[in-house]
């Protein structure tokens, strides 16, 4: 590992390298969806981003003759560990050029960290958490990733696994086309259930959108909290999060179910707008926003980013209607396409719902854990 030096972030110029490497690395690669750098940036900015306020993070470049070939985060997020009772610490946002030694080189040092704050194990990849860009795309190289999920090369896994990281949990991406969605048996369902579950289902109010966004929180972190690896976001969190989406939602694709005025679920859906972004190959705002202008047409599919419904309703029906609602909606709006993303491998009732709208599993992520 000639003359290859790896050393943490500690300027604003080193931030800079951070952010950059990722463009630079997958110049070439059109499947590559170059997100704005003003996102990059905020998401790794410990004043802005209220993650950083119950998390650790130290950033890490791997240099060669002055040149970065390699980037990692090391992170410890307490709240994770409060709500799981773990010592994981996490590696994040990894990028390397295909050398074993200098992905060796990087992931040393990330556990070194997660090693500083008493951790006992190490998981990944999180960008930075689970409420974030999360895992390591391993099958469904051919096509650029929807909104706020991930990409890597293929040559990621290997370098990984070769390390000492085993499979820790698979997450399925399913793709789902208006073409066959509608089958018989999926649409009686979904009528017997709207007829004798009492459910109905609304769009989001935009006008009294933090009033909405109150309602969305609580049940958000009430119907998620028995999920693998799944942690309570923070107001803060929740708040920031909302503010930035709500550039970019379609009201008419934020779906609330309710009974009897009680909300029991919802269901987000965003247009994907890397479809358009693709084409901003090096991330700069400006250019972001003449592509999305340009290419409005070109963005036919929408990412059902988060659908849930309250453990006392799950079995009501409710899921399926709002899978069922979003269809119907995103074709009036004419989106042909829908990913439905990500689900956990061992969550049967979503990936039921999934396969019962015909979908497919096209892309599969991979969280890997290291025991110490």
């Amino acid at each position: 590992m000639a003359n290859v030096i790896v050393r943490p972030v500690r300027s604003k110029e080193d931030e800079k390298k951070f952010i950059d490497f990722l463009y630079s690395l997958y110049k070439g690669d059109m499947n590559f969806a170059p997100p704005l750098r003003m996102d990059r940036e905020k998401l790794i900015d410990k004043r802005k981003n209220p993650f950083y306020k119950h998390a650790e993070m130290e950033l890490f470049l791997a240099e060669r003759d002055g040149k970065v070939i390699g980037r990692i985060g090391g992170i410890v997020n307490y709240n994770h560990n409060k709500e799981h009772s773990d010592k994981i610490g996490f590696f994040g946002f990894f990028e390397c050029v295909n050398e074993q030694e200098v992905a060796n080189a990087l992931l040393d040092e990330a556990k070194k960290f997660v090693l500083s704050k008493g951790m006992n194990a190490m998981r990944g990849p999180a960008n930075p958490s689970v409420n974030d860009e999360y895992g390591l795309l391993i099958e469904g190289f051919d096509s650029p990733p929807t909104i706020l999920m991930t990409y890597n090369p293929p040559y990621y896994a290997t370098l990984i696994e070769n390390y000492g990281f085993k499979k820790e949990k698979d997450l399925y991406a399913w793709i789902l086309s208006q073409d066959t969605v509608y089958s018989e048996k999926f649409v009686r369902a979904n009528e017997i259930v709207r007829q004798r579950s009492g459910v109905s289902i609304r769009t989001i109010n935009m006008k009294d959108f933090a009033n909405e966004v109150a309602l969305i929180k609580q049940v958000y972190n009430s119907a998620w909290e028995k999920n693998w690896g799944a942690v309570p976001m923070t107001d803060a969190e929740f708040d920031f999060l909302a503010a930035d989406l709500k550039q970019i939602v379609e009201p008419e694709l934020v779906l609330i179910a309710e009974v009897k005025g009680k909300v029991i679920g919802f269901g987000l859906s965003l247009p994907d707008i890397n479809r358009a972004l693709v084409y901003n190959r090096n991330g700069g705002l400006i250019g972001g926003l003449w592509h999305l202008l340009t290419k409005k047409k070109k963005i036919n599919l929408c990412r059902i980013i988060v659908l849930g419904v309250i453990e006392e309703y799950r079995r009501s029906g409710a899921a399926g209607l709002l899978f069922y609602e979003t269809a119907v909606r995103a074709k009036r709006l004419g989106y042909q396409y829908g990913e439905a993303s990500w689900v956990l491998e061992d969550n049967v009732m979503m990936n039921r719902a999934a396969e019962a709208m015909s979908g497919k599993v096209y892309k599969k992520y991979r969280i890997y854990q290291q025991n110490f």
